[in-house]
């Protein structure tokens, strides 16, 4: 009895990978004969499962080296069962997945990356490509609308500085837009001034005094306004005026003050 106990505890243990190798032989066998008996093909089964067709036919004939992880191996035999009318959690259950030994966190990310596969690294790639390209197009949409908004506050002040309507009005800023929306509906006046004698002058032009003082015999000086013209002399005989480069004609006669006033004409 002592020697068959101590023959029995030098039988050598049969290893995991060994165990996974006959489970997956004798499942597959069995999913093999359940699809033949259905008169099922690998191609429908693909339709079927999802599953690529040489992971199926890698299930069928037991060969563990053309498939992925043991536990992914443990997925596709429920997939690959529940198509053929298995309780596909309860067959794939037998399927030997050995637990994972507890490791520090830090290890167990760099062991999740390590155990990815080709497709799962290609589907990581591109969610961290979308969320790059997320993260820029937002940092480049914030900056444009913060450019657009200083270029914009400028403009703005500029406007609230010389808009009328936001300051208070003055006589000065209602004359000079009288004169803009009167100039879009008249036409602009010339008077033309020659002196037969010395005489005392004033003109004022659209309301602003633009001569006033005594201009010798012989002078001939011109004036334009926008809006309204007005000459007065203190002789109106010594005083040739004309209108718009019409003929000179005398303001009046001699030694005597006059005073005339001269408006645009509307535009036809």
């Amino acid at each position: 009895m002592k020697w068959l106990k101590k023959k029995n505890n030098q039988q050598p243990a049969i290893s995991l990978e060994q165990q996974q190798r006959e489970k997956l032989a004798e499942m597959g066998g069995q999913l093999w004969a359940a699809r033949q008996e259905k008169s099922l093909s690998l191609e429908e089964m693909v339709v079927l499962t999802k599953i690529p067709r040489r992971l199926l036919a890698a299930i069928e004939e037991g060969n563990l080296n053309d498939l992925p992880e043991p536990v992914y191996i443990q997925g596709l035999i429920r997939q690959f069962a529940d198509a053929l009318g298995f309780n596909g959690v309860e067959f794939a259950s037998h399927f030997p997945v050995a637990s994972l030994p507890a490791i520090p966190k830090a290890a167990g990310k760099i062991r999740f990356i390590g155990q990815l596969r080709p497709l799962h690294l290609y589907l990581l790639y591109i969610f961290v490509i979308v969320c790059s390209v997320s993260s820029l197009s937002q940092f480049l949409n914030n900056a444009s609308l913060r450019a657009s908004n200083s270029q914009s506050n400028p403009q703005q002040e500029t406007y609230l500085k010389t808009d009328p309507t936001h300051t208070k009005p003055s006589t000065k800023v209602q004359a000079v837009s009288d004169t803009l929306s009167n100039s879009k509906d008249n036409q602009s006046v010339q008077i033309g001034v020659t002196l037969k004698s010395s005489s005392w002058i004033r003109v004022v032009a659209d309301g602003k005094t633009e001569f006033e003082g005594v201009l010798p015999e012989g002078t001939h000086r011109v004036w334009k306004a926008q809006e309204q013209l007005t000459v007065k002399t203190d002789n109106a005989g010594g005083v040739l005026m004309s209108v718009n480069q019409q003929e000179a004609k005398q303001m009046g006669e001699p030694g005597k003050v006059e005073e005339v006033n001269i408006a645009a004409r509307p535009e036809s």
